[in-house]
């Protein structure tokens, strides 16, 4: 074996590596959106919720620590997150739909805690989320309201690209 077919090699599997993790994360944000839905509905203990969304199908293939810190930091630090995105809403937070508000929240805490995950991430994750879990145009919607909030949040990391 040549150098570069170890080099290449290498180079695969940093790519697979990197490809879990990243679809493990996803897992996790799905996981943590169902958790805050279920909140939404029903405001109970977050580790009630938490032993609900462990017994999902493919809880196995999230990152567990991100899911953790998803869920958990988006319903301790809820208030403050509400607070966050007001000022760029349409309309009152009450009239938005439990997904929306779910993935609102879970991306909002995403932008502020996670700085290790570029902003453009967590906005297209919210988008792609809000595909999968909301209505049919909702995603246009929560582009625009995390796009200004992560104007806000990670304004030098926008400001040096």
């Amino acid at each position: 074996m040549t150098s570069s077919n170890s080099q290449s090699l290498s180079v695969d599997q940093a790519s697979k590596i990197k490809g879990h993790r990243r679809n493990a994360r996803r897992r996790s944000r799905e996981l943590a959106v169902q958790g805050l839905y279920q909140y939404f509905l029903n405001p109970v203990e977050v580790g009630e919720i938490d032993a609900h969304i462990r017994d999902a199908p493919g809880f196995n293939k999230a990152d567990y620590a991100h899911y953790q810190s998803l869920l958990c930091g988006s319903v301790l630090g809820m208030e403050s997150l509400v607070a966050q995105l007001i000022p760029f809403l349409d309309r009152p937070w009450v009239d938005l739909s439990p997904v929306e508000k779910a993935i609102l929240i879970l991306s909002t805490h995403e932008l502020n805690v996670h700085l290790e995950i570029p902003y453009r991430v967590v906005v297209n994750e919210a988008v792609e989320l809000t595909k999968t879990f909301g209505g049919t145009d909702a995603y246009r919607y929560i582009n625009g309201v995390l796009d200004k909030v992560a104007h806000q949040v990670r304004h030098a990391e926008i400001v040096a690209r």
